[in-house]
This record gives C-alpha cells, structure tokens and sequence, in this order.
C-alpha cells in the first residue's frame, strides 16, 4: 500500500549504515514509525525531510505492518527556531511530550495543528517563548483527555473557588480550606488573572489560543503550573524539557 501524506517528523534514530528510523505525526495515519533507507547518504533526496521538526509531504509504502518512505519534498524547516537553541530545544520538547501521549496509529482530534501552530509561533512570531509554553502544555493536556477541572470547587461547590488552588494529581480546581476533600497530591495557588488565562487556553479556538496577556509574575505563576501539570498527569520526565532549564539557569 502506498499513501501520500504531510508529517512531521517527531524523532529520529539512525539505523544501519546509512537509514534512519523515523517517528512521523500525520493527519491520516496518526503517529507512526517509518524507515528512510539511505537518507544519510550525501546528496539523497529523503535527506532534508527526515530531520526532525520538518514538515514534508511524502509518499509512504506499508508492507506487513511497517512503513517505509519512498519519497519526500519539505514544506517547512522552521529555519529560524533550528538556529536558535532555546527555541529548537522547547519545540523538541513540543515533539516529545506529542509522542508520548499519542499512542501509534491513533492522533487526538487537534493534537497536530496545536503542534504546527506553536512551533510556528516559535519561528515566525514575536510571542514569549513561555507563552508559548504554557499553551501547550495545558492545551495538549486538554486535548490528550487530560483537561482540568475549573468550573468550581468539587466539595463545597463554591463557583469560583476562594482562594482557589489546582491538585495537579486530580485535575480539579478547589478552594484552599477544601484542599483536604480534593484527593491526594499536590496543589498549586491559582491566582483569578492565571486562572482566566487556563480558562482560555482550553476553550478558545485554536487560532486565538496565544491572544491572552499577562505580566511577568503571572506568566511565572502560568508557566509552573502548566508544566507541573502535564509533568503530573503524563507521569514522566522530558529530557528536552530538561537542557532548556539548563539554558534558562544559564542565563541568570
């Protein structure tokens, strides 16, 4: 079978001596793995789409359950994120965070055009960087089945909480003296300027998901409970995640 598709190539392994195992995200197909025979010959023509983060159309051959690509032409490199290294390591997180919540053959409704889009915002706009962080993070949470809870305090009912705080374990939104009837875990402060702001996130359309402000304290406070929260609900770590803290203490 053969099928014509656009992906983004989400990670890439070498393989033998010149191939490279690839992690595709897809709109038909979902996630998947193909191999690139020969991309890492000089002058092959698979070459400049099986880098990760490029946006290609290819031509896809399956045959006993594993895909091969036959044929590629980029469509976006995203050129200025790749030369940029805090911008080209937050959109490999994007990628991995993407990979590990979507199972293989199977894509949330959203998921790749809340990818594309981020990642464009990192190469093509002038939008914060941890903005464009924290949308993702909660956005793709909302998106993988993962959406809090914050319409009012699941134990006394209060709409909106006092004092509202968000267990990242149970997802729900509660007020401070209840925090002993939200369940186990831990719960962070929600402040009523970032609680709007994940208000929107979640719920507006996707093309206006980056049209909310805040200072630099709530855009702090946004940015540590979105990333808590995904690291919470995906339970595990995130090595791009990682390197780009390194580089954020690097500067201070």
């Amino acid at each position: 079978m053969h099928v014509t598709t656009h992906a983004l190539v989400l990670r890439e392994a070498d393989y033998r001596e010149s191939d490279k195992i690839l992690t595709l995200l897809t709109p038909g197909q979902g996630k998947i793995t193909a191999q690139a025979r020969g991309c890492r010959k000089r002058g092959n023509g698979l070459s400049a789409a099986c880098q990760m983060l490029v946006w290609s159309e290819m031509t896809l051959s399956e045959y006993r359950g594993r895909w091969t690509v036959t044929e590629a032409s980029v469509e976006l490199e995203f050129r200025r994120m790749r030369r940029e290294l805090e911008l080209l390591t937050l959109g490999t997180y994007f990628a991995q965070v993407v990979s590990a919540v979507v199972q293989e053959d199977s894509l949330p409704e959203e998921l790749l055009p809340l990818l594309l889009n981020c990642l464009y915002a990192l190469d093509c706009t002038e939008k914060p960087p941890a903005q464009v962080k924290a949308a993702f993070e909660l956005r793709s949470m909302a998106l993988a089945g993962f959406a809090p809870m914050l319409e009012g305090c699941p134990v006394c009912g209060s709409n909106p909480p006092r004092y509202p705080q968000l267990n990242l374990t149970q997802g729900v939104l509660h007020c401070r003296d209840c925090a002993g009837g939200a369940g186990e875990g831990i719960s962070l402060p929600v402040s009523p300027g970032v609680l709007s702001a994940m208000e929107h996130i979640i719920n507006c359309p996707g093309r206006r998901l980056l049209s909310f402000r805040l200072d630099e304290m709530g855009m702090g406070e946004l940015g540590q409970i979105c990333e808590a929260y995904l690291l919470t609900q995906t339970e595990r770590g995130y090595s791009a995640l990682d390197y780009w803290k390194g580089l954020q203490a690097d500067r201070i």
